[in-house]
């Protein structure tokens, strides 16, 4: 028996899930948290086989998750669905240890068959995605990308560079070097790049 976690924000969606899983004799949903906080706490009391999650949630993301999972080396195997098909997340996802990443309009069958794969220790990849990702790289770093992040929600120089210890001028630094490497013309359209891209 597979035991399965879920980790999905939407009520709707994490029900379909659960519903959709339980047909399926050799899988058994064994809990499911509605943000990525709790789905830590339910992954270190109910050590599932599999922990599927969302990339959005509030709390932790998904890739958090995964992040968390591997450094812990909790025994836990990670498959994301989503509806970002962008292959800067499957790249970032493939970097946290995740072992499958499905999108969420793919034929219901296909889950189900993922999880099977991902338990005895495959990789189940959407492979029109996976092409994508290697194709198309990822130029910031991850300072850059923090930097890049609280500029597009709003705040001003000042303000990040309090929230990340660093000096005034070096946010200036990593702002002006994101906008250079995505070829943008200010921090506003580099955001919107990265956000388009996944890379952030």
């Amino acid at each position: 028996m597979i035991r399965v976690l879920l980790a999905e924000d939407q009520a709707m969606v994490r029900g379909a899930l659960s519903a959709l899983l339980g047909l399926e004799s050799d899988i058994e949903v064994v809990g499911a948290a509605a943000d990525g906080e709790a789905a830590w706490r339910e992954l270190q009391r109910l050590a599932p086989d599999v922990l599927v999650t969302d990339i959005e949630m509030p709390g932790l993301t998904g890739l958090e998750l995964a992040q968390r999972v591997r450094r812990h080396e909790l025994p836990i195997k990670v498959v994301i669905v989503t509806t970002f098909a962008r292959p800067g997340f499957l790249r970032r996802a493939l970097d946290a240890g995740v072992s499958g990443y499905l999108l969420k309009d793919a034929p219901a069958e296909q889950l189900a068959e993922a999880l099977r794969r991902v338990h005895r220790g495959g990789r189940a990849i959407d492979p029109q995605l996976a092409l994508e990702a290697w194709s198309d790289a990822d130029p910031l770093n991850d300072r850059e990308r923090q930097v890049l992040r609280l500029a597009g929600e709003g705040l001003p120089a000042s303000e990040i560079a309090g929230r990340l210890g660093l000096s005034h001028g070096t946010v200036r630094n990593y702002l002006s070097e994101a906008i250079g490497k995505l070829g943008a013309g200010n921090r506003i359209e580099a955001y919107r790049i990265a956000r388009q891209k996944g890379w952030l």
